[in-house]
């Protein structure tokens, strides 16, 4: 879903940034957020993104950033009467994403008077950091990607993110509670695996991930041979001494929760060291991170023991035009879309929709703000974006269910890469 090199991460962000001011141009075939006519006469207001885009995580943060800079380009720049400007943060530290970076980002968007709506994050456990902050501010957020279930609903203790405040966040993506037991309804009936070994890097995300997959897969009648979590936030964990002793239990295949930077390249690999290579290896959309010829991907650093390993994306492959979001995202960044693209192109289009609906009666900045966000979290109203027509229940969650299925080929065209398998449409509440 990646497509940037590390080397040029600086370079990119770079560009970006001077060019998320940029409006007008091209017409996208899926540029239904709309734009108002006549300019951005009221003055200047911004969108912000809060996404990974230095070292490894750029892999993830840069196309979906993309997709949100090319939504906005097709809308002309303008919402609403106003000039729109995206206000673009990394929370990424030391190429790894970070919590308490994307906690920092949030408090700045907050502060801003002129920032209307955030896009981001991608990393659950960002999100975490973040929601205590936006919820009081009534900053809408949509994330492109965040799966974990409590980010939106209530947590084991009976609490919530958002506390008392108003849902002001949103996703595009669907949950782990969905995506979880896809990948296991995967892996046990469509590969054939009954036995299986779990990893998970002990993350909002992961953990999760991990909860929801074993959950599952044990309902299906499948057996956990053993179950392991492993912190590994700066990638340098040794999985050796676990698999040596997890291959004594001959699992059918191996799953792992998390993200390639938090350990799942370096699973694999060391997969292959101990003579676990045959076995399959999935995960969810953590690990599928764009192809070989992208440093710090999952398929890159894994290499050849890349083969035969699966993962699941919480968002629909087949959108409904995909050949024109795909031509027109490769005219503009001379690359293909990321699986992330066009879900951070419909929270723009979201976002945008909601400027142009209430912008009129808005009575200043603050009042806009509070607006959108009801428009959005609170309306009951449809969307018409990229991926269709969605919209978001009483929690934020989107009405989509979807997941696709990827697999990693080491001979598809281009290069090592992952290729879309199939898709499902698991309805409401999974």
């Amino acid at each position: 879903m990646h497509h940037l090199r590390r080397s040029s991460a600086v370079m990119a962000l770079a560009l970006l940034l001077l060019s998320a001011c940029q409006s007008g141009g091209s017409t996208s075939p899926s540029a239904s957020a709309g734009g108002s006519g006549g300019g951005g006469s009221k003055g200047t207001i911004k969108i912000g993104v809060d996404l990974p885009l230095s070292g490894g995580e750029a892999t993830n943060g840069e196309p979906t950033t993309n997709g949100a800079k090319l939504a906005l380009k097709d809308a002309g720049g303008v919402a609403g009467g106003y000039t729109v400007e995206l206000d673009v943060r990394d929370d990424a530290v030391a190429g790894v994403h970070n919590p308490d970076q994307g906690a920092t980002n949030a408090q700045a968007l907050v502060a801003d008077e002129a920032v209307v709506g955030m896009i981001g994050p991608f990393n659950s456990n960002v999100a975490r950091a973040q929601i205590p902050i936006t919820a009081p501010a009534g900053l809408l957020q949509c994330s492109p990607a965040n799966t974990a279930v409590d980010i939106t609903k209530k947590a084991a203790d009976g609490t919530l993110l958002r506390g008392d405040n108003p849902v002001s966040y949103v996703r595009v993506a669907t949950t782990d509670d969905v995506q979880g037991p896809a990948m296991a309804d995967y892996m046990y009936t469509k590969l054939g695996a009954h036995t299986i070994f779990i990893v998970d890097d002990t993350e909002t995300y992961g953990k999760g991930l991990a909860d929801e997959f074993q959950k599952k897969f044990e309902a299906l009648g499948g057996t956990v041979t053993d179950r392991q979590g492993v912190p590994n936030p700066d990638g340098s964990a040794d999985y050796t001494s676990i698999l040596t002793s997890a291959k004594g239990a001959n699992p059918a295949a191996v799953f792992y929760g998390g993200v390639t930077t938090t350990g799942g390249a370096k699973l694999r690999s060391q997969m292959a060291d101990v003579g676990m290579g045959d076995l399959p290896f999935g995960g969810g959309d953590g690990i599928v991170d764009g192809p070989g010829s992208v440093d710090g991907s999952f398929v890159n650093l894994a290499g050849d023991a890349a083969a035969n390993s699966f993962g699941s994306v919480a968002a629909i492959h087949d959108i409904p035009n995909p050949d024109a979001f795909a031509n027109s995202y490769q005219a503009e960044y001379t690359k293909a879309p990321g699986a992330y693209s066009a879900p951070g192109y419909a929270c723009a289009q979201v976002i945008i929709a909601a400027i142009n609906a209430v912008a009129d009666q808005a009575t200043g900045m603050s009042d806009l703000r509070e607006k959108v966000r009801a428009y959005v979290a609170e309306g009951g109203n449809s969307f018409d974006t990229v991926l269709g027509s969605l919209s978001f229940d009483e929690n934020g969650d989107t009405s989509q269910h979807t997941i696709s299925y990827y697999k990693a080929d080491l001979n598809a065209d281009g290069g090592a890469n992952w290729v879309f398998d199939s898709q499902k449409d698991f309805g409401q509440g999974g």
